[in-house]
């Protein structure tokens, strides 16, 4: 991607506003293959704008499908075909993160969620869940592992419905995932890493186990023999993630990236242990990947995209950038609507 000149040295609300309003309005080429993404797209710009304070400028047919199918959302209008002649539905692509994206996109609205068959997606949803503990995200041909753990936990959070998953299953899962130097891998006895794919994996971990209950208050003060995740070793790996530069790198000996800031930020804030972290340095890495035409790159110098863009708002909200709504950490929502106001 083409580099651009030097970006404002203050967190420059007004652009990103426009940035994201533009990108919510019209979807752009470079995104126009990631079409079947259209959900998760439309989430990072209607919560970027909610977490800026600029919000306002089908089902199954009975309970034997539900055993077969998950009955979420899709992420894209073409991703949805026509039921057969029978009214059967050959092609279901329904997908755990684009139904997480569309309960949050409904959250941040205050959409009536009694309106929402959540049966539905709840009955179904349990049945990605495999005998290890992890979800697949679809009923067919997919990877399991701890991003559809989060997104399954979030669901039902926000549905504040748990039969939608069997909890002791999924802390297992997610306690079989954290490796010895204490991040945690998208599946068991893989590489610790801040990020991979559509989430980091120690956010999922810690994300999930905080929405399901099970990381206690003050969990840093408590004993370590009193916890079930090694929670000292966590806290090690997640503060050595912050760089020379003060941005926050995913894995041991790679780059700062803005979107670490909020994957590694948000376990620290989890724990109770944000307060460790140079808040300053931070500040002014994210400051050198502001674009000056609003959101935020990856690196910097480089041009902007929506992806980094959100969670690059979404670490000046925990930064408590003047202007903005804190943000609801473990759903990735502003806390606003996390509770339903």
């Amino acid at each position: 991607m083409d580099s651009e000149g030097s970006s404002p040295p203050f967190f420059d609300r007004e652009k990103h506003v426009v940035f994201l309003q533009m990108m919510n309005r019209l979807l752009p080429l470079d995104y126009q293959a990631q079409e079947i993404n259209r959900l998760t797209l439309a989430y990072f710009a209607i919560s970027g704008l909610h977490i800026l304070g600029a919000l306002d400028q089908a089902h199954p047919r009975n309970d034997t499908e539900l055993n077969r199918q998950f009955f979420g959302f899709h992420g894209s209008r073409s991703s949805q075909f026509p039921r057969d002649d029978n009214g059967a539905l050959i092609h279901n692509g329904s997908h755990l993160a684009s139904t997480y994206c569309a309960l949050a996109i409904l959250k941040i609205i205050g959409y009536n969620f009694s309106c929402i068959n959540s049966k539905s997606i709840l009955t179904s949803m349990r049945n990605l869940q495999q005998s290890d503990g992890s979800f697949m995200p679809t009923h067919v041909g997919a990877e399991a592992d701890l991003r559809f753990v989060f997104c399954a936990a979030a669901i039902c959070s926000m549905l504040e419905n748990w039969s939608g998953m069997d909890k002791e299953k999924a802390k297992e899962y997610i306690l079989n995932c954290q490796s010895y130097d204490g991040g945690f891998g998208l599946i068991p006895g893989s590489e610790s890493h801040a990020v991979s794919g559509t989430g980091g994996a120690t956010y999922c971990a810690v994300a999930s186990l905080q929405l399901m209950g099970f990381i206690e208050d003050d969990i840093l003060s408590k004993s370590s023999s009193s916890s079930f995740i090694n929670v000292q070793l966590l806290l090690d790996w997640s503060l050595q993630r912050q760089a020379a530069d003060g941005g926050f790198q995913g894995r041991a000996n790679k780059a700062s990236d803005t979107c670490y800031a909020f994957w590694v930020g948000g376990v620290l804030r989890i724990l109770g242990a944000y307060k460790f972290i140079d808040e300053k340095a931070l500040r002014r890495f994210l400051l050198t990947c502001q674009s000056r035409y609003g959101g935020f790159s990856k690196f910097p110098g480089q041009l902007p995209d929506i992806y980094h863009s959100y969670y690059g708002f979404s670490a000046f909200s925990m930064l408590e950038e003047p202007g903005l709504i804190p943000i609801c950490v473990e759903l990735g929502i502003a806390d606003i609507a996390a509770i339903g106001h």
